[in-house]
């Protein structure tokens, strides 16, 4: 394995500036919309920042990668009501600091750039991954990944409440992860000299020592099942508590060990989105990890824009793999 990820590809340097700065578009809508006046069913400042990560993604990599195909989470649709004016006026307004041609009419078409369906060869985003921790003032993540015949091969988070890639710290430098196929999971600060250091998951063989990473969200998960797979394994360990494909970047790193997605009981025919794992999923595989889905076959970015072939997912440090799905049939997850 090479001794540091290569920075100088092309697809790899543009992954890693362009989360970089919609990470920090992102914090700076969060720092600037986000208030404890705000009432808990607000979700303004999330529905600004989305909408802006996305648009300023879109239109770099327009102009970087102009034949590549964008499969992404939002579309303009609901934009261009006359509802929405002031929401779009927003938008323009943040993206602008970055590319001062942003108006109206062009943030829309950039947004939408992302309803491509995934091909042989495409990127997929999620501008946040995380909503609830960014109103929380928690964890939150640009997600970005290039998927090539179905697999994975760079995988890019910007975290900017994650230090040195593991440790949740609100107001520092923030963190950017990312992975290539074969070069392994490698983190930085979002600010300043990239300085990257290699991370590896966790030598933790024994279940009752695990570190299970668990949601504050309950909404996409089964909060029950989780607790007797808790029992089960029998556990011993505080829970690690964060949202967001941040969670990833803390298994990589070593700072847990088990991540479950299982099935909430509200949403029982749930599929994943590909853009809610995939880069994700290879910076665990590529720090040493295994990702699979709850029945352990491998997730399969093939099928469009979900995962369609899976049921869940499971994420460990590879070595509590098998017992994990053992402790899933057992308690029927």
């Amino acid at each position: 394995m090479p001794s540091m990820i290569n920075i100088e590809n092309p697809e790899i340097k543009f992954a890693m500036e362009v989360v970089i700065e919609a990470g920090e578009l992102v914090r700076q809508v969060q720092a600037e919309l986000v208030s404890p006046a705000m009432t808990k069913d607000d979700k303004s400042p999330v529905t600004v920042a989305d909408y802006a990560a996305q648009a300023l993604v879109a239109k770099r990599m327009m102009d970087a990668f102009p034949e590549e195909l964008l499969v992404a989470e939002e579309d303009s649709a609901d934009l261009q009501s006359p509802e929405a004016r002031e929401t779009l006026e927003q938008i323009c307004q943040f993206v602008g600091r970055q590319i001062p041609e942003a108006e109206g009419e062009r943030v829309c078409e950039w947004i939408d750039h992302g309803k491509a369906q995934p091909g042989k060869r495409y990127w997929t985003l999620d501008p946040i991954d995380g909503t609830k921790g960014f109103l929380r003032g928690g964890q939150y993540a640009v997600a970005l990944a290039l998927v090539v015949d179905g697999e994975v091969e760079i995988g890019a988070l910007g975290c900017p409440n994650l230090e040195e890639g593991h440790r949740q710290v609100q107001d520092g430098t923030g963190s950017v992860v990312l992975a290539r196929r074969g070069e392994g999971t490698w983190a930085a600060s979002m600010r300043g000299e990239a300085r990257f250091r290699q991370l590896q998951v966790s030598d933790v063989g024994e279940a009752a020592r695990a570190r299970l990473l668990r949601s504050f969200e309950a909404g996409h998960t089964n909060v029950s099942h989780l607790d007797n797979l808790a029992s089960t394994l029998g556990t011993e360990a505080e829970p690690v508590r964060l949202d967001s494909q941040a969670k990833y970047a803390i298994l990589a790193a070593g700072e847990g060990d088990l991540l479950f997605r299982l099935l909430s009981p509200k949403m029982p025919d749930y599929q994943e989105k590909i853009w809610d794992q995939a880069a994700g999923m290879l910076v665990v595989e590529e720090a040493g990890g295994r990702v699979s889905d709850l029945d352990g076959n491998r997730l399969d970015f093939s099928r469009g824009r979900t995962l369609s072939a899976n049921r869940g997912v499971l994420a460990s440090n590879g070595r509590l793999h098998e017992a994990a799905l053992e402790a899933i049939k057992a308690v029927g997850a």
